[in-house]
């Protein structure tokens, strides 16, 4: 996405754990691109790094939160420490930088704050438990925030990318197995994790392209799935939510006080 935009003659400043990463980048772009050093799970590194930024830069239009991993395994399986740093970079980090950004962006009479979320913020495989509660998590906090800050200018997007050809599958952090399991359908999708039969169907340059579309309208959706995995898994999903409050309709009513 970085990359992209740079492309296009905007200017970035990107946050980074390894500031080396981006340094071709840098050298292509020099100025354009304005690199901070950060760690997702400091809080108060945070505050400062978006503190400064809007001091450097003045206006910022768009703040990207893109950080965060995946952890693998049956719930069972995950330990307490990996469980903690999962919440603490996919979703507690997310939540600190939106609130840094807050303040700054209501001052300046608006803009928008663009969460690269997953097609698992609304649905769930087996083996990514709390992966998926981190996105599900987010997903609810944006909703909320979207409301609190709308009359500020302030808009959200949640990018929902399906499965995509990127180097998330290989930096997953894996809990170690419990033979228990294999005959499970964890087991079936570590298999097809190791296997490669997981089919990744998204585009990773498509995807980021599209993203920078929906952030450049003027009135982009709330959530904004990407690829087809993630549309026909999200609609099926959603649709079978659907029917069973639909069935659960009468047993909800006679739950309400007879009084009013």
């Amino acid at each position: 996405m970085a990359r992209q935009l740079l492309a296009k003659g905007e200017k970035v400043l990107a946050t980074t754990r390894r500031s080396e990463a981006l340094s071709g980048l840098r050298s292509q772009y020099g100025d354009s691109l304005d690199v901070v050093p950060l760690d997702l799970t400091d809080a108060t590194g945070l505050l400062a790094a978006v503190d400064g930024a809007f001091q450097r830069h003045g206006r910022i239009d768009v703040v990207v939160s893109n950080a965060g991993y995946g952890l693998f395994g049956a719930a069972e399986e995950l330990t307490n420490a990996q469980i903690d740093a999962q919440i603490a970079a996919n979703l507690t980090g997310s939540i600190h930088l939106i609130r840094a950004a807050l303040p700054h962006l209501r001052r300046q009479g608006g803009g928008r704050i663009l969460q690269v979320s997953s097609e698992g913020g609304q649905i769930a495989y087996p083996s990514f438990s709390l992966y998926h509660a981190t996105k599900w998590g987010i997903e609810g906090f944006i909703e909320a925030v979207a409301q609190e800050v709308a009359g500020f200018g302030i808009t959200f997007i949640i990018a929902e990318p399906g499965p995509t050809g990127t180097n998330f599958g290989a930096n997953l952090v894996r809990a170690e197995a419990l033979d228990v399991y294999e005959g499970t359908p964890a087991g079936a999708m570590r298999r097809a994790i190791d296997d490669g039969s997981f089919v990744l169907k998204g585009d990773a340059a498509r995807t980021a392209a599209a993203i920078i579309a929906a952030a450049e309208s003027a009135a982009p959706p709330l959530r904004l799935a990407l690829g087809s995995t993630a549309y026909s898994s999200i609609s099926q999903a959603l649709s079978t939510r659907l029917a069973a409050v639909e069935a659960q309709r009468d047993v909800a009513y006679a739950a309400d006080r007879q009084d009013l």
